[in-house]
């Protein structure tokens, strides 16, 4: 969620082969045997995730002996992103790594990204045509490939199965009821509030860094067909009518005690999981979490309370990070190293993420996976930022939108207020120049400025 949750994906993991770096462009040494080719891979998958990524990690390199194979996983949010980025601008940076597909916009492809191969790709097994086109589009820059889509990872209901039993929820398949439109989610969420006597739904309201309030919104905005930038990322569009409908319906949740006011994110996951509410609204990513715990649970896409059957999302994808005469055999690995890791995607769905190679998705191995394959239909609905530096996970807006959207869930701010000040921080953002796109000679180049820790996050923080 992707995603990401402070709980169980931002603590530092060493992934296999790896060293934590101290500094960007940093590399680890190289511990394949001379005529290796050296492929460096860094990520920022930790907890569940992380434990994945290493399988995945070891398995390829036992496949492929001849790859001298070093994965390093970073810290997530910011600290990975200005890492990576300032690797990429002084031309260091490893051979392959991961990206959130949204935060694309505002890494400068083609300076401190290189394009894939598509041929190379298409030899491989892996081509355009097994991605949702959407998707695979957003990776798309100038007529070049940037980005290759590993996952999507959308918002998703969560219910406990035993609550939503005695409650009466449930369908003879043992699966929740459809619930269609607002006023049925609601009167779903009182019916269980009188089976437990608790709010019948939990989430993240507030706490540092705290981007839940905004995924909500996101989520149900779209649903109304509403965006809140243009195509271009570079004008404000957001409808006023639609927006305050939806921050009006969330203010509606916690103060009609359907929803829990006050949760930060490690809360509103111990909540779920002690089963005292019927259902939490989060990333996909917490699967593993209840399934650990032996929570009586089950996961579907979030329903389609406002017409549109969608819902939140980012991609983690991979990115070939810039490098000065990146040599033919590196290149070669890394390619290789994609096209492996999404034809080997099952593995890496059983952390709940949707794969977004499509072969995956009809695959006896992927189907057998519950709840993760019950809401993979998902994947067609899913609703990415629009392209602009300043937008996608662990990202400026995210940050700052969702700070001003907890004030709605908390009861500190009126939705009206919320709308004026979010449309303020928007157009703040809007007018603050792409850090990355700093003229002749590229981020610290001549004209350009230097490429640190502000410049990429912006008034947003660290996440």
């Amino acid at each position: 969620m992707t995603d990401e949750p402070r709980l169980s994906r931002r603590k530092l993991l060493v992934g296999t082969g790896g060293l934590a770096l101290g500094a960007a462009g940093c590399a680890a040494p190289s511990f394949g045997a001379e005529g290796k080719a050296r492929l460096r891979y860094w990520h920022l998958f930790g907890g569940g995730d992380g434990a994945n990524m290493t399988a995945l990690v070891d398995a390829f390199a036992e496949e492929h002996p001849d790859i001298g194979l070093e994965a390093t996983q970073l810290q997530w949010g910011t600290p990975y992103y200005t890492k990576l980025g300032m690797a990429g601008a002084g031309g260091r940076a490893p051979e392959v790594a991961v990206l959130h597909l949204a935060r694309l916009a505002g890494f400068g492809p083609g300076r401190l990204l290189d394009p894939f191969d598509l041929n190379l790709l298409r030899e491989l097994g892996v081509g355009a045509d097994q991605f949702p086109e959407a998707i695979f589009e957003r990776g798309t820059v100038d007529g070049r490939q940037y980005a290759i889509p590993l996952d999507t990872h959308p918002m998703v209901l969560y219910y406990n199965t035993d609550v939503c039993a005695k409650a009466g929820l449930l369908g003879d398949d043992g699966q929740l009821r459809p619930v269609r439109g607002a006023r049925e989610f609601m009167d779903a969420l009182r019916t269980a509030k009188k089976t437990t006597g608790a709010p019948g739904l939990c989430a993240e309201t507030t706490g540092p860094d705290c981007v839940t309030p905004w995924r909500l919104f996101a989520t149900f905005y779209a649903q109304l067909g509403g965006t809140v930038l243009s195509p271009d990322g570079k004008r404000l569009a957001l409808d006023d009518a639609k927006a305050l409908e939806i921050l009006e319906f969330m203010a509606r949740l916690t103060a009609e005690g359907l929803m829990a006011r006050r949760l930060d994110y490690p809360g509103s996951i111990g909540v779920f999981n002690a089963g005292k509410t019927a259902f939490h609204l989060n990333g996909e990513w917490e699967v593993s979490t209840f399934t650990a715990a032996g929570l009586p649970f089950s996961m579907t896409r979030v329903p389609a309370l406002f017409g549109r059957p969608t819902a939140q999302a980012d991609c983690h994808a991979f990115v070939l990070p810039h490098q000065d005469g990146r040599s033919d055999g590196a290149n070669e690995a890394a390619h290789t190293f994609v096209a492996w890791m999404l034809q080997h995607s099952v593995d890496w769905a059983k952390g709940g993420h949707v794969p977004a190679y499509l072969p995956t998705l009809t695959r006896p191995d992927y189907l057998e996976l519950e709840p993760q394959s019950a809401y993979r239909s998902v994947i067609d609905d899913v609703a990415l930022d629009q392209p602009a530096w300043f937008a996608g996970s662990a990202s400026p807006m995210w940050i700052q939108l969702g700070a001003v959207f907890s004030g709605v869930l908390t009861g500190s701010r009126t939705p009206s207020g919320a709308l004026r000040e979010a449309k303020k921080r928007l157009r703040k953002l809007l007018d603050t120049p792409d850090p990355l796109d700093s003229g002749p000679g590229g981020p610290g180049g001549p004209g350009g400025r230097a490429l640190g820790s502000e410049a990429l996050v912006g008034e947003g923080g660290a996440a």
